[in-house]
């Protein structure tokens, strides 16, 4: 059998991990890529701001790349485009909002006008090389999501993005079952799946009894309302501002984020907002506080965003009062639980009512539950199933959903980033892997801090610094002036003279020895200092501060 007629299936990022979702198809001489996301820093990437998917094996075969096509305009599958796209120049496809969302970040990382941005309607197909690309409506918590079937030369791959099946959907149709049904009956060869709620059993509530329950509160409340939301959820503000129109509210936007999707989501024509209804932050003080609705981001209690801004009292414009009613519309992601009840604590404490998800249906999610999930299986009916966008093991459980549902367990691949997974029409078999990973994003450095940096990062950050600061002559190697050390974040140096006198004396005693051996290599005099203060540290403190010699000559 020729080489050529082995479909590759590549994920570089979104297994084993929440976000950063990117899938890599390859065909012969075509490569397309689904999604391009970022993750959020784990808690020991100190000082990270975002991690992106490392994509070497994308520039190493940058001739073959045909696009990038998005299923929706979360951060997770747009956020790392600004960056691949620096060195990866290719069109991009996307619905309307999501490309508009990614205008914003490509207008910020100033390269709109050397990118190609094709919009496409569900319903589409393109023609990329040798796949034929074919864009099924879905539905999920932004508007404009799409599901992909890729029409290959070995069979039809489906993947289904982020979904839920939602029948009642705040706008547009819902979910193209029929479609998915269709595919199946044509016969699937791979499916790749959504595992995030693989773990909840029944079904994901419709986004629509979020909007009952808004309602509901707004209807009885009579002081200010604040409502913390993901700045992407378009529908879950379109039903804020529903409520509020219907209580007579005006609505303020704060946090960057949430400015900049209002807008475009204003302007696309997927929110819509009764002339007079939204005001600037500035106007708030103008109204009564029953006249007053502000949709805010932070509902993550991320440290720099608006909300946790207001529950600290550090925000330029909006100050939390007793009475202040909170609404926070979102579940915790992972690992977030303690910023949020940080900041829910916070905010009881000055006084403010707050509502948050273990106490109304403030919140549904974006992705299907495990009858949803059957339900996608069983309609589509696919040869192989590769479960996707998960930990591993949200992975392992969709596997044995799909085992429940009697699919072979030999048919199954769990896959991990990097691993390649070659199909043919009949067979399926992981080959070998390509380099995939982290690539971590500070400031304007892309990828310059790496492990050992982090490393340095966390020794720092856990026993402090100290600098061995030594003067030497350039004629004859004699100490002329020092060693004087400096310390930073060890010992409070004002209560810790003695300490200080003492590490300096080991330190002449150091260098009075490598006099004495006529040493005068630099870098043997700075090693004996580490090792020999390293070691009198350990014994007097038990910590291992890192030590730094400067030495300079005269």
């Amino acid at each position: 059998m020729s080489k050529k007629s082995k479909l590759k299936i590549i994920p570089l990022g979104g297994l084993n991990e929440i976000g950063k979702n990117i899938t890599v198809f390859e065909y012969g001489n075509d490569i397309v890529i689904l999604d391009c996301g970022l993750a959020f820093p784990e808690d020991e990437m100190l000082g990270i701001d975002l991690v992106i998917p490392d994509v070497s094996y994308l520039l190493k075969n940058k001739e073959k790349v045909r696009a990038i096509v998005l299923t929706h305009g979360h951060e997770d599958h747009i956020g790392a485009l600004p960056y691949i796209l620096r060195d990866l120049n290719v069109p991009v496809y996307g619905t309307k909002l999501t490309l508009g969302l990614v205008e914003y970040k490509l207008k910020e990382h100033g390269l709109l006008s050397n990118v190609k941005l094709v919009t496409i309607k569900p319903g589409d197909e393109i023609t990329l090389g040798a796949f034929k690309i074919e864009f099924i409506r879905s539905t999920h918590s932004i508007a404009d999501a799409v599901a992909i079937a890729l029409h290959t030369p070995v069979g039809i791959i489906v993947h289904t993005g982020d979904f839920k099946v939602d029948y009642t959907p705040i706008e547009g149709e819902m979910i193209d079952l029929a479609r998915f049904g269709q595919l199946g009956k044509m016969g699937v060869l791979a499916l790749m799946a959504d595992s995030t709620n693989v773990e909840r059993p029944g079904y994901t509530m419709s986004e629509r009894t979020v909007g009952e329950t808004f309602e509901e509160i707004f209807k009885y409340c009579d002081q200010r309302i604040l409502v913390a939301t993901f700045a992407s959820n378009v529908h879950r503000v379109q039903q804020v501002i529903n409520a509020a129109v219907r209580y007579g509210r005006k609505v303020a936007v704060s946090g960057r984020s949430m400015q900049n999707v209002v807008n475009v989501a204003i302007e696309l024509g997927y929110m819509t907002v009764p002339e007079g209804v939204l005001i600037d932050i500035d106007e708030i003080n103008r109204y009564r506080n029953n006249q007053i609705v502000i949709v805010t981001t932070g509902s993550q209690g991320e440290p720099m965003s608006a909300l946790s801004r207001m529950a600290f009292s550090d925000h330029k414009k909006v100050e939390i009062v007793p009475g202040d009613l909170v609404i926070i519309s979102a579940s915790p992601i992972p690992g977030n639980e303690k910023l949020v009840s940080k900041v829910i604590n916070e905010l009881f404490k000055k006084g403010a009512d707050v509502i948050y998800e273990s106490l109304a249906d403030v919140h549904v999610s974006g992705h299907a539950c495990q009858e949803e999930l059957k339900l996608i299986h069983s309609l589509i009916k696919p040869r192989f199933f590769i479960p996707v966008h998960g930990e591993y093991r949200h992975l392992k459980q969709h596997a044995n959903l799909a085992e429940r549902l009697g699919m072979k367990s030999q048919n199954i691949f769990i896959m991990d980033i990097g691993k390649v997974l070659e199909l043919t029409e009949d067979s399926a078999r992981i080959a070998g892997s390509v380099t995939a990973g982290k690539v971590l994003v500070d400031g304007l450095g892309v990828g310059d801090v790496g492990n050992i940096v982090l490393r340095d990062r966390k020794h720092l950050a856990q026993d402090g610094l100290i600098v061995v600061v030594v003067t030497i002559s350039g004629e004859n190697g004699l100490v002329i002036a020092g060693p004087d050390i400096i310390s930073r974040g060890f010992v409070y140096v004002r209560e810790s003279e003695d300490l200080m006198e003492q590490v300096r004396g080991v330190a002449k005693t150091v260098l009075g020895k490598c006099e004495e051996k006529k040493i005068t290599d630099w870098s043997t005099i700075k090693s004996n200092l580490k090792s020999s203060l390293n070691e009198y540290l350990y014994e007097k403190t038990k910590r291992k501060p890192m030590i730094l010699p400067v030495i300079m000559e005269i």
